[in-house]
């Protein structure tokens, strides 16, 4: 028997970058002493509250089919959440519900490319971006972001790249894997090249509450750019609601209408006792929010003075985000074998930069997802591992 092309464009690196991550779930299912840092899943609980929320609407029997495109009451509240923080005046007509940013960029993909439209991304990217691409017959046009300048995109890096097939611009800041975010300079010169060549922008948002410095730009709200720009979103990372599968695109009411075209026959909807959950999230004054964001904070920062006299490892301090970017290139490995040999000798797991994209070769990501002891216990055994390797290269 044989599969679709389509199984083969989703296929690839970003599919296998997991595998170190499923290869330390199994140690630690064996009893190994392992500490998980290779994936973004908040450590914090639900806020109760919005758990309470759930509950009180199963109870109240809201198990039935709930309106495609999200309940109004969640509509509005995303609405008036994205006006507050963007500035940009929307309504409800403009955001469709969906399950997650990840099913919310791959819905926006299908309704604005076409098989061979070109798709200009930061390069490196998350890792799924390259399949979801490509999985409607794009073609990924990447930017390479280099370390050295704080994995922030240039405008004339993106000019360069445009082409008459290319359909769209996509980028999120803060930036996962690097946690870099962009200036509003930077966002009005890129809005710019999106006007003068009719240029979509998907803008990935999902970490914009996370932001510890700097001004987060929504670039929906420059001018001339609300029509052209799909704004995704969710509370995964900001409500540590990763499970619960809550995403959103605010978009020009004729992209949302597809949007809700392509919810119909894929998701029927979102289930109606969790948008009554994410309503209460969206709308309740809740002290936990800003608590994890200074967790967040605290993490950067206690890996960032844990690492900075560390021979042969550089900590890349993000502006935002739940991650931080360690070079490792003095090590002599790869990014890809060093990241074996901490799991495997010293029980960390990390996402080698390669799963990113070449322009992180020589880089781990590691995720700010345990507590301060376990993540001082990481940075020492990231240590080790890099004095080991430094030693050998002065014996060898």
């Amino acid at each position: 028997m044989r599969f679709s092309d389509l199984t083969q464009r989703i296929a690839g690196d970003g599919a296998a970058a997991w595998d170190i991550h499923y290869r330390a779930l199994a140690l630690r299912e064996q009893g190994a002493d392992i500490l998980l840092l290779s994936v973004g899943d908040p450590d914090f609980d639900t806020p109760q509250p919005i758990v309470q929320g759930a509950i009180d609407s199963l109870l109240n029997g809201n198990t039935h089919y709930a309106e495609v495109r999200g309940k109004r009451a969640l509509r509005e509240a995303i609405a008036k959440r994205h006006q507050q923080r963007s500035g940009q005046s929307v309504s409800a007509d403009q955001v469709t519900v969906l399950a997650g940013a990840q099913c919310a960029l791959f819905s926006v993909a299908q309704c604005v490319l076409n098989p061979g439209d070109e798709v200009i991304v930061a390069e490196p990217m998350y890792v799924t971006y390259e399949a979801v691409f490509g999985a409607c017959g794009a073609v990924v046009v990447p930017v390479p972001v280099r370390s050295e300048n704080g994995f922030r995109v240039l405008p004339e890096d993106v000019a360069a790249r445009i082409t008459p097939r290319t359909r769209a611009l996509a980028l999120n800041s803060p930036h996962n894997p690097s946690g870099a975010s962009l200036p509003r300079s930077t966002w009005a010169a890129l809005a710019e090249l999106c006007i003068a060549h009719d240029l979509w922008l998907i803008s990935d948002e999902v970490y914009s509450e996370l932001l510890f410095e700097g001004e987060h730009v929504s670039p929906a709200s420059l001018p001339g750019m609300a029509e052209r720009t799909a704004t995704l979103n969710s509370l995964s990372k900001s409500h540590a609601m990763t499970g619960w599968r809550v995403g959103w695109v605010v978009a020009p009411p004729s992209l949302a209408a597809h949007l809700e075209n392509l919810a119909l026959c894929m998701l029927y909807g979102s289930p109606d006792f969790i948008q009554d959950a994410a309503v209460v999230a969206l709308e309740s004054n809740l002290p936990e929010l800003q608590a994890m964001r200074e967790a967040y904070r605290q993490r950067r920062d206690l890996v960032c003075d844990s690492l900075a006299d560390c021979p042969g490892v550089r900590a890349l301090k993000p502006d935002g985000g739940m991650f931080v970017m360690l070079d490792i290139r003095q090590t002599g490995l790869s990014a890809q074998a060093f990241a074996d040999r901490l799991l495997d000798r010293h029980g960390v797991s990390v996402l080698a930069g390669e799963a990113f994209g070449p322009s992180a070769a020589g880089h781990i990501r590691l995720g700010l997802v345990v507590g301060a002891e376990p993540l001082r216990d990481a940075c020492q055994r990231i240590a080790r591992c890099a004095r080991e390797l430094m030693e050998a290269q002065v014996n060898a």
